[in-house]
């Protein structure tokens, strides 16, 4: 397990930053299609995904919705956060094997402790692929908490 401590609304500062990264792999494709039901074949069938624009697999666009939700509740503001709205713009495709960073940075502290928080999310070369930003109630207790490990899963 893993500890983590939150950012309190008052603790924020506008331009304040953090980040969240990961690599997509063919697991993650097939449980976030298990789980949200996007059965889509540009995703699952590399011989249909071959005759897109795309001409290969990609991943779910909310794949990396996930992921901004993930570095919202675990990176910043963290624990005790409340999710309120996402804007997203997907400006390019993820690809299996990508590694994405989602950055996040505080714009601007609203009244009753909302943060209005851009969300951005990149490749490994640095390409954008997802721009948009999200408003979140900022945690008004600071809070230290282990993040539960998640179980082994099988596919297939």
């Amino acid at each position: 397990m893993s500890q983590v401590t939150n950012f309190t609304y008052d603790a924020l500062e506008v331009g304040q930053k953090a980040t969240f990264s990961t690599t997509v792999e063919e697991r993650h494709i097939q449980l976030f299609a298990a789980v949200s039901g996007d059965r889509n074949p540009v995703h699952l069938d590399a011989e249909y995904a071959a005759t897109t624009l795309f001409k290969e697999r990609i991943a779910h666009g909310m794949f990396t919705g996930a992921l901004i939700s993930a570095a919202i509740a675990c990176e910043m503001p963290g624990p005790g956060s409340i999710y309120l709205g996402q804007q997203l713009k997907f400006t390019r495709p993820v690809k299996l094997g990508d590694t994405l960073t989602v950055e996040l940075e505080i714009l601007e502290k609203l009244p009753k402790n909302r943060v209005r928080i851009a969300t951005r999310v990149f490749n490994q070369n640095s390409d954008q692929v997802v721009d948009g930003e999200a408003e979140v109630l900022a945690p008004k207790q600071q809070l230290s908490v282990e993040l539960p490990e998640l179980p082994p899963i099988t596919i297939g």
